[in-house]
């Protein structure tokens, strides 16, 4: 292998993606050593990882062209060894000249002076900060002034972060593309505002607020919300976000103060739209979003109940949105392929809890052209919503999650829809061995999952697609049921 030429050494080096196999291609000979350092683009390093500036400078020459690293101590206990600190990550700031990418995970010992550093990286586009409690707005301040070319920060779970002077910079800078805030308790939606000329060029948004331990996914609690109210009728923020394509806010508060919720209706260029569990929003919050984003191309909605005056003068329990809000999707946002609903705490024997109605749902169904559905806990679907679907040109996946009133007779209708080629059934436990049967008969699934439909076997379930995945374990499903591996 010393006698091929190194062009050649370096194509094949190229197609080679696993890390193993890397490390163990470059210990057959120097040459090899050599030029996999060289093309070594990324790293991650963590608990093991030897701490002593020789080593770690040692480390930088061998990946003099190193563009991405992730340093990440999860799972780390003080028998691993020393956690690497401030001085360790002076030594890859100033030896990583190509760095433009850097994610920092469960680093206790790195704070706002190590932090400094990184204005040594005139490169780096991107930051990620994950649960590094001694990081606090000083450092932050310092990488927004010092490190030029951000454009995208990522803040989870960083405890200490409370002021934003550094949000105020970046959004002067105007350089920031993508930002994410997950966790942070000193942060709430209401500092984000403060972002300022920062909205125009933004492209990506993410914010969740952090969460008691005893916080509630059911919003019920004696606070009355509007259902008339419109947080769009007057603009009493002065800032555009026309750049936005990404939207994430999750479990925040829109009242009395309405905060983020402006941003749904200043949304031009909005593709993908995520609400989970937001307080308070209702009707005229999706027509505002709705007449602004006629390139929406999917939306995940994770409602639960809230209690919202109505018209005749009393409060009604039931989710955020009504079939108001699906007509004005159906209407505006005829781009529409990906659509994932959740409904938590919604009793089937109490309908009225969801706002939405299947007439309704299935207008919107069938004015976009739909390839993603999940619907969980759905509880106003049934089997003649299936039927329906099944005449949907370009469903490719679907996926149920205890959606009861779905039985064997919408597995007949929904096998022969034109193009599903993925189906996920789980906790759906009106659907049998005769539903899947009638699945199988047509030959037409490239994959099929079954968790916990407890009556559905295994035996019937195997050979109905290419790929089968089958689970009598509850713990998957419910995992999907609250909403923690939804599309």
């Amino acid at each position: 292998m010393e006698d091929l030429p190194e062009a050649l050494l370096t194509e094949i080096l190229n197609r080679i993606t696993r890390t193993s196999d890397l490390n163990s291609l470059a210990l057959v000979s120097n040459q090899l050593y050599k030029i996999e350092g060289n093309q070594r683009g990324a790293i991650r390093v963590g608990s093991g990882l030897c701490t002593a500036t020789k080593a770690l400078t040692s480390l930088c020459a061998r990946f003099p062209n190193l563009r991405k690293l992730e340093i990440d101590y999860s799972g780390w206990i003080p028998g691993h060894g020393k956690q690497l600190d401030n001085k360790g990550l002076l030594v890859f700031s100033s030896h990583c000249s190509s760095l433009i990418d850097l994610t920092l995970s469960f680093c206790s010992c790195i704070d706002d002076s190590g932090l400094g550093c990184l204005a040594n990286c005139k490169k780096l586009v991107s930051l990620r900060l994950n649960s590094t409690p001694q990081i606090t707005s000083i450092g932050l301040f310092s990488v927004a002034v010092g490190c030029t070319s951000l454009s995208a920060l990522h803040l989870i779970g960083c405890e200490k972060i409370n002021s934003v002077e550094w949000l105020e910079y970046l959004g002067r800078d105007g350089s920031l593309e993508e930002l994410v805030v997950e966790n942070c308790k000193g942060i709430n939606h209401h500092d984000i505002l403060k972002f300022g000329p920062g909205w125009m060029k933004l492209q990506k948004f993410e914010f969740e607020r952090k969460r008691g331990k005893y916080d509630s996914l059911i919003a019920v609690g004696g606070k009355v919300y509007d259902s008339s109210y419109d947080a769009h009728s007057i603009d009493i923020y002065d800032f555009c976000c026309e750049s936005l394509k990404d939207l994430r806010l999750a479990h925040i508060k829109t009242w009395p103060d309405v905060g983020l919720r402006v941003v749904l209706g200043k949304c031009k260029a909005l593709e993908k739209l995520c609400l989970e569990y937001v307080h308070a929003l209702n009707d005229n919050d999706m027509i505002a979003l709705s007449r602004s984003c006629s390139n929406l191309k999917s939306i995940s909605l994770w409602l639960n109940l809230q209690l919202y005056s109505s018209d005749v003068g009393y409060c009604e329990t039931r989710t955020s949105f009504t079939d108001n809000s699906l007509y004005a999707l159906a209407l505006n946002c005829r781009m529409l392929q990906i659509i994932d609903l959740s409904f938590t705490g919604c009793s089937r024997d109490w309908p009225s809890e969801i706002g939405f109605t299947q007439e309704g749902f299935l207008v919107l169904i069938q004015s976009c052209p739909i390839r993603v559905l999940v619907l969980n806990n759905a509880n106003f679907f049934d089997d003649e919503g299936m039927k329906a679907l099944a005449s949907s040109p370009h469903l490719e996946t679907l996926e149920l999650i205890l959606c009861h009133a779905v039985t064997d007779a919408g597995m007949r209708f929904i096998a022969h829809s034109p193009c599903l080629s993925n189906l996920a059934l789980r906790m759906c436990h009106n659907v049998t061995d005769v539903g899947v049967a009638e699945l199988g008969r047509v030959h037409k699934l490239e994959s099929l999952v079954i968790e916990y439909c407890g009556e559905i076997s295994l035996e019937a379930a195997q050979g109905v697609a290419k790929s089968v995945h089958y689970s009598k374990d509850c713990s998957d499903a419910l995992m999907k049921t609250i909403g923690l591996g939804a599309y």
